[in-house]
């Protein structure tokens, strides 16, 4: 039996004020939700309803604790919650003021003759991210506390979709056409499609099946990994040269908030049963934990070695030790102890379930399987030539060959090969990129411009796809409604 290495865990050391992070009591968040439905409390305090109304909060001075919580006064008085109010008092003296659009394309809040108490003493949250042109009347602006009203970024990263092009695109790749399949996929009309290419440091968002990006969100340097929150509304992004991971709302492309990690990220883990996400620093042999709900750092997790392929399953993470090719497990359950599987080279994937952990070589060309509880191999076998990705759907093991272009099927009892489809005779193929709530895998390509649309029902291509450049990675969400 292998010795076993306990993680050490480091707690980050946070800081709260009355107003420093967006807690609402959770009486009041119980209250808000049954009443006005479907509305979306953001992490920064920033109040969304489903009819595109937002709202501000206000933070008491000194907040009462009432039995019930009750609306004490709107402005306009008697205005019900359902046809939003300007403002609205609540018995234990939190305010939410709406936005309101001026004629110049501006934003503001209901300006008062002679602002209510709890208004003048009211505090915005002090981690908000401020609306762009955002207005405060002149008799409420102790409302604002320290927060910077120039905080908008000066340049927008929402930019042109011609800004994608770089000097190093190809003239052959500029000039991409319409593959001949014309037929449409339907799983993907209400999807949006966010493009990672190494031709470029900003992420194309393509709308549905469009041949051209609708815009692209401009980032500082070129992308590591990108990931999207289980509510669509979030893609959490690290990259090259930077200790920071970028959190861009998608429904007003904007960079609502940049967490430090102090060392480059890496990749990006997420785990939507628990509603967090898993952030590598290999350098720092360190994993951060990221509470999606409060978009903040938890934890800081210790591992052996360069993490990389981090994957997860079962309260369980499984990792890469890049420097030594040594295979490294945590366990998730607070202890965070490490388990070592042994040296593997040249490992270019790992999967995880139901007790066997999944390894590609990709200069071996061969699959190993492992049982994770007795650290034993279970089987080994040939794959496609140079696999660079897999994937688990439905008992059936997909293996993406990116030396001629090919996706093997396995039957995952006995391990045995059911058939090889061919791609295409050109490209590299790279990654499968899955559709969201279908059988679907997009297979991106970092030589040829486009991504093949392939059905794990079927077990076919469907289509392919041109796109503007090569594609590393494509992040597959469903559209969302835009706050601007």
């Amino acid at each position: 039996m292998m010795k076993k290495f306990l993680g050490i865990v480091l707690g980050l050391c946070l800081t709260f004020t009355t107003a420093l992070a967006a807690n609402f009591p959770q009486d009041f968040q119980n209250y808000l939700k049954k009443n006005i439905s479907n509305i979306d409390i953001r992490f920064d305090g920033m109040i969304i309803c489903p009819d595109g109304a937002i709202y501000l909060p206000l933070y008491p001075a000194s907040m009462k604790k009432p039995e019930k919580i009750e609306v004490a006064e709107t402005y306009p008085k008697n205005t019900p919650l359902n046809k939003r109010p300007d403002v609205i008092v609540f018995n234990n003296d939190y305010v939410l003021m709406k936005l309101i659009p001026t004629n110049d394309g501006k934003k503001t809040v209901m300006k008062f003759d002679k602002p209510p108490i709890v208004v003048k003493t009211g505090l915005l949250p002090q981690d908000m991210l401020v609306p762009k042109g955002l207005i405060i009347p002149e008799n409420i602006k102790g409302i604002v506390g320290n927060l910077n009203i120039e905080l908008s970024p000066e340049v927008d990263i929402k930019v042109k979709p011609n800004s994608l092009l770089s000097a190093r695109t190809s003239d052959s790749n500029r000039n991409y056409k319409k593959l001949s399949n014309t037929a449409t996929v339907g799983q993907l009309k209400d999807k949006s499609l966010y493009m990672v290419s190494a031709y470029t440091k900003n992420i194309s968002v393509i709308n549905g099946e469009q041949l051209r990006a609708e815009y692209a969100l401009a980032q500082s340097s070129t992308p590591i990994d990108a990931k999207i929150t289980k509510d669509n509304k979030f893609l959490l992004v690290t990259s090259y040269d930077s200790t920071l991971v970028n959190v861009i709302s998608l429904a007003d492309d904007r960079i609502i908030k940049q967490l430090d990690l102090t060392y480059q990220g890496g990749e990006i883990l997420m785990d939507y049963n628990n509603n967090k996400a898993y952030i590598t620093c290999p350098s720092a042999s360190v994993i951060y934990i990221l509470d999606i709900n409060k978009m903040a750092l938890t934890k800081r997790i210790k591992v052996n070695g360069m993490c990389e392929k981090p994957v997860i399953y079962n309260n369980t993470l499984v990792y890469l030790d890049k420097l030594s090719d040594t295979i490294w497990s945590v366990e998730l359950d607070g202890n965070y102890q490490l388990k070592n599987f042994g040296k593997f080279p040249n490992i270019s994937k790992i999967l995880y379930e139901n007790n066997a952990i999944f390894l590609s070589s990709r200069t071996k060309n061969r699959v190993a399987v492992l049982n994770y509880k007795t650290k034993q191999l279970m089987t080994e076998f040939d794959v496609v030539e140079k696999p660079v990705d897999m994937i688990l759907r439905n008992g059936l093991l997909y293996v993406l060959g990116a030396g001629k272009n090919e996706i093997q099927i396995f039957d995952t009892k006995e391990f045995e090969p059911l058939g090889t489809i061919k791609i295409s005779n050109d490209g590299f193929s790279t990654k499968f990129c899955p559709v969201p709530d279908s059988s679907l895998v997009l297979v991106s390509d970092t030589k040829i411009s486009r991504y093949t649309v392939f059905d794990t029902d079927k077990n076919r291509i469907i289509k392919m796809n041109s796109t503007e450049l090569p594609i590393n990675d494509i992040v597959v969400g469903k559209k969302i409604k835009k706050l601007n």
